[in-house]
């Protein structure tokens, strides 16, 4: 606004000095800049505009006046005040011959007009005219215009001319022409597609402007097909190497930098066409290196021109001495005093360790200043390269500084941006399933409406299936430690829904696991949570549903337990609820207090949270009623496919009511839901896991963003709370002792030499001291490094010390574990040889899949016990190693088939392998319980629950069929 005044007061006085203007202009300026409020300058803009009004209806208004005019009215209207009185008379001053007024004219429409104003097609033929003029200050107006009036439909009317206008003996034609042309193709490229030689023809221009004026447009045209232009390579690195050796007129010089804005645009298009080609690459090293030599640092030009070639440098093929050239460029911009400055470094520092991750230990103490600065903006450019940075030994420490910050923000859409960046951060690296809990609790309580609900479900679902192994006394430690935390934060206030869902979810399913909180303590707090949102539907649905499950179990158990009052007030409230669902759950807690023992186990089975729900579609409970109501004279239901005759709603709509279909109402009945085709499930997934452990590598700093490659069917988001089961099929699993399992021989090894695939060096502590001194040599003499910021450098990158450390540690193990790695191998090679094949590493154990584990069709191609080793203890494992033939001719016997679910379909079938039969026979009364303690669905034990259920009473309305949905999970 400032500048806006200051231009209108220099044209204001110049105007005095002989444009013959009148002094009115000037005092309006003046009278604008003194003002003290914004409604004292709205009053002065609308008294002008009612002054300016009643001139311009005059019919005598000289010519000069009419200039005058105008350029108050442009002034008013770029102050945001509506002056559209006036824009015919711009119109009409494009028509003047006079090119002073022309100009006028053509500089008034482009700022009131733009290509989609009703006046545009009045300008269209003044442009057209003035294109073939013969002064070239009249060519130019025009073009400029036509840059801002001319549209999509208008581009051919003026085409032509354009294109005649790129040989016009004017350099400054020939420029503007260039520009108009890259307007045209930015509006609608297809019009100007087959003009793109053109482009390359004006890049070996006499005119330097007219070269740098056709770089936006190739470069435009680069970003969509860069294989295209790659022969222009050499072209362009020996224009910036004439600029860079001051070969250009003095005129293009900036703060005696050469042509840097040329200079700039033309390391963007390098940067794109030398990405991941070497060939191209290797001609940009030179003129790169003569840039960084030459850079100016004093001047923000200079800086700018030493960013982008930073840039450049980290898009191309990458080479060691342009790396360490940028990384010493890098380290001036850190270590300025300069905020600026320093949000430059960051930025560069968060390209370069794409390529290299050392180079951001070189500046870990800079990178720890940054953070702590008090410029938010800084801030914020610090923690972005925090996150490209992390990886499982640093996740703690860079979480829990999010977490921090984004405690101490107000900005809502940066703070949801920081919380998915924690939650997306801590289920790739968590360490242990605990942190991750203690982690989502504190995102949750301090960011829960920002969350997707989407984490509020996996949350659930890792704490019902605990780690995914046999450790029962693990995951009892988990949810124990859940429950505790969550009793300490349910009194706070201000709690977030998302989060008090998972509160009464994990105490309704948990609260009284462990016998260390009375049921009677758990229910009333689930009260107090129901009584503090009256509000929340969906909370007061989870409170009353981890109530019943509360009363459920303790019947199962056969302990007596008496309705709190809160409770019992609790539930008449919710009986009587406007919400058919509150009501339903309320009624289910009344039936379920007058079962007994029997029929609540039936109903309500403990620990059924991770067990798939039947689903009977047919509704084949209610036969007997059909029947009973078709024998009594009822009418037999006829399927809509099958009815002839009947006249529907849709029929009586007439050809009016079609036409406008799309904005009215459709009375139509919705189309039925097309089945889903089954995912493919891969080879590797479908072979027979071995007895290793998978490694699972550390996702490489050249990601962007940590995402983890998921296959989730679409209607998984809402399952949590609508669906009627807790666990979604086909979810890759996140967590899991596997996958941050740190005793593997094989995977610390290699990944302690290798790191997101850069080798770090296994010298102890002796290439960071030079780091720290070169930091702290542009520190003020006297200055230390506090041992804070040092504990949190070695925290954020890690020490070479450490890695020692750790690789020490891994061959510690690996010498351990070797001597049972030889008896197996002995006992795989006695009881059968097997042909050596190379066997694709399988990924890590899937486990959050709570449905059936895929079971190959093909044999296995390694030795049945080695790949059982793991699954079947000792004990387990001898019988059928006895009841295997020790010679036998036939193929190997499939022993995984034993833990598959078509096992006896298989037998069944005809299975022609003798040694496959006796060992279903051998294993089938000791694999029973292995067999039946095995999670899924089974239609028996659904329509035996359904068979109850009608005994007691319990059947589904017809309103509301979904008995118990949240209940199971």
């Amino acid at each position: 606004m400032e500048q806006l005044r200051t231009i209108g007061r220099e044209l204001a006085m110049g105007s005095q000095g002989g444009w013959g203007q009148s002094k009115e202009f000037l005092d309006l300026v003046k009278s604008i800049g003194e003002v003290r409020s914004k409604a004292e300058e709205d009053r002065i803009i609308a008294r002008e505009l009612e002054h300016l009004k009643r001139r311009l209806a005059d019919p005598d208004v000289p010519r000069r006046k009419m200039k005058e005019l105008l350029l108050r009215l442009v002034y008013a209207e770029m102050l945001g005040h509506d002056a559209s009185f006036g824009h015919i008379h711009a119109v009409k001053m494009t028509h003047d011959e006079s090119l002073p007024l022309k100009r006028t004219g053509y500089l008034a429409v482009a700022l009131f007009l733009d290509e989609r104003h009703d006046l545009v097609i009045l300008v269209v033929n003044t442009i057209q005219k003035d294109l073939r003029s013969d002064n070239y200050l009249v060519v130019c107006a025009a073009l400029t215009a036509a840059c801002r009036l001319i549209g999509e439909e208008a581009i051919p009317a003026v085409l032509p001319q354009v294109v005649e206008l790129l040989a016009h003996p004017k350099e400054a034609v020939r420029k503007k022409a260039v520009m108009a042309l890259h307007r045209f193709y930015q509006r609608s490229p297809s019009s100007v597609s087959h003009l793109v030689s053109n482009f390359r023809k004006r890049l070996c221009d006499n005119d330097p402007g007219v070269m740098g004026a056709t770089l936006c447009p190739l470069y435009d045209l680069i970003l969509e097909e860069p294989n295209s232009y790659k022969d222009l390579v050499v072209s362009f690195v020996n224009i910036l190497k004439q600029v860079v050796e001051r070969r250009l007129p003095t005129s293009y010089d900036y703060h005696q930098i050469p042509a840097p804005f040329i200079q700039i645009k033309l390391l963007k298009i390098l940067a794109v066409l030398g990405s991941g080609d070497k060939q191209a690459s290797g001609h940009m090293y030179t003129v790169l290196g003569d840039i960084f030599r030459k850079g100016d640092t004093a001047s923000n030009i200079g800086n700018a021109i030493l960013y982008e070639c930073i840039c450049c440098i980290s898009s191309i093929f990458p080479n060691p001495k342009m790396l360490e050239a940028a990384a010493e460029t890098t380290s001036k911009f850190l270590k300025s005093d300069s905020h600026n400055l320093k949000y430059m470094g960051i930025d560069a520092l968060g390209r370069l360790i794409k390529i290299n991750p050392d180079i951001a230990e070189e500046h870990q103490l800079a990178v720890i200043d940054c953070l702590e600065d008090p410029d938010d903006t800084l801030k914020r450019k610090t923690f972005e390269l925090l996150y490209k940075m992390t990886k499982s030994t640093n996740v703690e420490v860079i979480v829990d500084r999010m977490i921090e910050y984004m405690i101490n923000i107000t900005d809502h859409h940066y703070k949801t941006e920081i919380a998915s960046r924690c939650v997306e951060l801590a289920e790739q690296f968590a360490p242990s399933n605990q942190w991750f809990i203690q982690t989502m609790n504190k995102v949750f309580e301090h960011a829960g409406d920002l969350v997707n609900i989407r984490v509020a479900h996996n949350l659930m679902r890792l704490i019902a299936e605990g780690f995914g192994e046999e450790d029962e006394g693990a995951d009892s430690q988990l949810r124990s430690s859940a429950v505790d935390s969550y009793l300490r934060i349910v009194g706070e206030p201000k709690l977030p829904s998302s989060f008090l869902q998972i509160i009464c979810w994990v105490l309704g399913e948990y609260g009284t696991a462990d016998g260390k909180y009375s049921a009677s303590y758990i229910i009333g707090k689930l009260c107090d949570v129901a009584e503090a949102h009256l509000t929340d539907d969906t909370v007061k649905a989870y409170a009353i549903s981890a109530i019943l499950k509360i009363f459920a179990f303790e019947i199962a158990l056969g302990r007596k337990i008496d309705l709190l009052p809160e409770c019992q007030t609790l539930v008449d409230e919710l009986s009587a609820s406007h919400s058919t669902d509150l009501q339903q759950r309320a009624y289910e807690l009344q039936a379920l207090l007058g079962l007994d023992k029997n029929a609540v186990e039936s109903v309500m089975p403990a620990d059924a949270s991770c067990e798939d729900i039947e689903v009977d579609r047919n509704l084949s409970f209610l036969n007997s009623y059909v029947q009973q109501a078709l024998e009594n004279g009822a009418s037999p239901y006829i399927p809509e496919s099958e009815r002839s005759g009947v006249i529907s709603v849709g029929s009586y709509r007439s050809q009016e009511q079609q036409e406008t279909s799309a904005h009215t109402l459709r009375f139509e009945a919705y189309e039925m839901p097309k089945p889903s085709l089954p995912l493919a499930t891969s080879q590797t997934s479908m072979s027979t896991p071995t007895t290793d452990l998978v490694p699972v590598t550390e996702p490489g700093y050249y990601k962007e963003d940590h995402q983890t490659s998921k296959s989730q069917p679409p209607g998984d988001a809402v399952s949590g709370e609508f669906g009627v089961k807790l666990c979604l099929d086909g979810v890759q699993k996140k967590w899991g002792r596997p996958t941050y399992s740190s005793s593997t021989p094989s995977s610390l090894a290699s990944s302690q030499q290798t790191t997101n695939g850069a080798s770090h060096s296994d010298g102890g502590g002796s290439s960071s001291q030079p780091r720290e001194s070169s930091y702290g040599s542009k520190r003020q003499q006297g200055t230390e490094v506090s041992a804070e910021k040092q504990r949190l450098a070695a925290s954020l990158f890690g020490s070479a010390a450490a890695k020692a450390d750790r690789k020490a540690q891994a061959s510690r193990k690996t010498a351990k574990d070797s001597p049972s790695t030889e008896k197996v191998a002995t006992t795989n090679v006695t009881a059968q040889p097997v042909k050596e094949q190379v066997i694709p590493a399988a990924p890590p154990p899937d486990l959050l899949d709570l449905g059936d584990e895929p079971v190959s069709s093909n044999p296995p191609s390694a030795d049945p016990f080695s790949q059982l080793e793991g699954l079947l203890g000792p004990a387990s494992a001898a019988p059928v190693l006895s009841g295997t033939p020790a010679t036998s001719t036939s193929k190997a016997p499939d022993l995984m088939s034993i833990f598959s679910d078509d096992v006896p379909t298989g037998v069944a079938s005809g299975s022609t392998d003798p040694t496959l039969g006796d060992v279903n026979s051998t294993s089938s009364h000791k694999g029973a319980t292995a067999v039946a303690s095995k999670k899924g669905p089974s239609l028996q034990d659904a329509l035996q629950k359904d068979a109850t259920a009608r005994q007691v009473g319990v059947t589904p309305t017809g309103n509301n069929p979904n008995l118990f949905k949240d209940i199971l999970g």
